[in-house]
């Protein structure tokens, strides 16, 4: 560990724990700030695509030894009724991922960081940033409590609310998507044991393996912002009633405990820049994109493995940080905007679509062959870290 590098990461969630993963292995000395007062993360799946694991491996996580989650595939789409719009038959290649329990993905980064000395801060909300300069005055992060640290790099990991940018970049300011996100996991072995997706007018249901006996499902629906029901679950069952009957049998097993919703915000757009002064941007904070593309994880593990890479290692080895910081803008920011179009365009042909041109939209895709699929996301899932210094 190299005393006088020192990083500050704002944020202990997947993209902060990989950020300061990749820090602290590069010799730097990490704080993370949690505004939560516990660390941990909520019961919900990740379909976590080759990119996402390759980023994983290079933080040296190997998600075989240590469990993360259970390889699985994606099984296609389907209409609301279960008829097959694009079904992805078992042989065709590129479509293989890792079906993951955030909770679990979260505890093994932490435990990770833990052992290489990185110091956790909990009940750490971030209240003011100052960014600084590259070259000149280190960064400035101010917490509730009134405690104020100073960094030669400041990891913007907290969020599509951050304050961190709202403090050094101003915006953009998160936006509601029209949409509100069901989530729940539950002890059920699912009798295809793959991510399989139900399209519906103005809504989407997934269903995907997390673990040996555990499934994890989604429902994510257009409704108004802020809307509360008395029981989750009942409303689930409601909305989705006369959708497949696997759906309301997979709802009618899940613990009403278990049942979580939240509204999806992103950031249109994302940053103009991903690094201002001495800060850099990762996960949520700097791009956070609609769901539609299941890579909001995926991104976040390869903005952790970036941040080390291309700055963090440069840096301990004699480079100037403004130069390494440039380089993350440039290899990050292009990928990510892309990715968060591709979800855009994803949800205008999917979730998003209304009920008038479902019929169209359905018997196009079927015209559509499952190896167009594993084409088309090459350039997404193919990525690979760049090389250590």
């Amino acid at each position: 560990m190299r005393a006088d590098l020192e990083a500050v990461v704002a944020g202990g969630g997947i993209a902060g724990l990989a950020s300061a993963v990749a820090l602290a292995r590069a010799g730097w000395r990490v704080t993370v700030l949690e505004r939560a007062a516990e660390l941990g993360e909520v019961g919900a799946g990740v379909a976590l695509a080759r990119n996402g694991i390759a980023a994983l491996h290079a933080l040296g996580v190997d998600v075989e030894a240590e469990e993360i989650g259970v390889p699985t595939r994606a099984g296609g789409t389907f209409d609301r009724t279960g008829r097959p719009i694009l079904p992805i038959a078992d042989d065709v290649e590129g479509v293989t991922m890792r079906g993951v329990h955030r909770a679990r993905l979260h505890g093994v980064l932490l435990a990770h960081a833990r052992s290489l000395e990185v110091e956790i801060v909990t009940g750490a909300s971030v209240t003011a940033a100052v960014p600084g300069a590259p070259g000149g005055d280190r960064a400035l992060v101010t917490t509730a409590d009134g405690t104020t640290r100073s960094a030669h790099l400041l990891v913007a990991a907290d969020g599509v609310r951050s304050a961190v940018r709202a403090a050094v970049a101003g915006g953009p300011l998160p936006a509601y998507s029209g949409y509100s996100s069901w989530r729940a996991v539950l002890r059920r072995r699912l009798e295809v044991p793959v991510l399989t997706q139900y399209w519906g007018p103005h809504a989407e249901v997934g269903t995907m393996p997390v673990g040996p006996e555990l499934t994890y499902w989604y429902g994510y629906v257009r409704m108004p912002a802020g809307t509360r029901f008395l029981d989750e679950r009942v409303a689930a069952r409601d909305r989705f009633q006369d959708w497949a009957p696997e759906i309301g049998e997979i709802i009618d097993a899940t613990p009403p405990e278990a049942v979580l919703r939240h509204d999806v915000l992103h950031l249109p757009g994302g940053m103009r820049r991903y690094a201002v002064g001495r800060v850099v941007a990762v996960g949520d904070a700097a791009h956070a994109m609609l769901p539609t593309m299941g890579q909001g994880v995926a991104t976040a593990l390869e903005d952790g493995i970036c941040v080390g890479r291309l700055v963090g290692e440069p840096v301990a080895a004699g480079a100037r940080l403004a130069d390494t910081l440039a380089r993350y803008d440039a290899e990050r920011r292009p990928r990510c905007a892309a990715i968060a179009r591709a979800a855009r365009a994803s949800a205008l042909i999917g979730s998003h679509l209304g009920p008038a041109l479902q019929g169209v939209r359905n018997g196009l895709m079927r015209r559509t062959p499952s190896s167009a699929v594993s084409r088309g996301a090459e350039a997404v899932m193919g990525w690979e870290p760049p090389p250590a210094v």
